[in-house]
């Protein structure tokens, strides 16, 4: 029987060193699971990745918290889950150029454009989004 690969699911601490460690899950999952994608939709999923879980780092979740990620893929679309405890809603900011920060749901947007969202969970939410192949 052929290796499982990567897991779908991974847990990290709420700390800033989630980011990166979802970047390393999220590339290693896509390349195993979807060797057929191209570099550019890998490049996409993982850069979603990672602003999700900033996201979920900064403004869902406080020190010594979890945040979990599933991760799917088939041959339409990889997509990318990260739930966290708190129950607020992530919101889309206006562009601006005098912010340094605030520009994650407008990458995320871009490279799903409608297939992102926000779900209640028992204890917090997930927001989620689907990478189509044709990036």
């Amino acid at each position: 029987m052929p290796p499982a690969g990567p897991p779908s699911v991974l847990l990290l601490g709420s700390s800033p060193q989630s980011a990166r460690e979802a970047r390393a899950f999220a590339r290693e999952f896509t390349e195993f699971h979807s060797p057929d994608a191209r570099s550019s939709h890998v490049d996409a999923v993982v850069l979603v990745m990672s602003e999700l879980v900033t996201n979920s780092y900064r403004y869902g979740s406080e020190p010594g918290d979890s945040i979990q990620v599933v991760m799917d893929t088939n041959s339409h679309r990889t997509r990318i889950e990260v739930h966290d405890p708190v129950r607020r809603t992530p919101r889309q900011r206006p562009e601006s150029a005098d912010r340094d920060r605030g520009r994650g749901l407008i990458i995320v947007d871009a490279l799903c454009p409608q297939r992102w969202g926000v779900k209640n969970r028992p204890l917090g939410k997930y927001v989620w989004a689907e990478v189509p192949w044709n990036t």
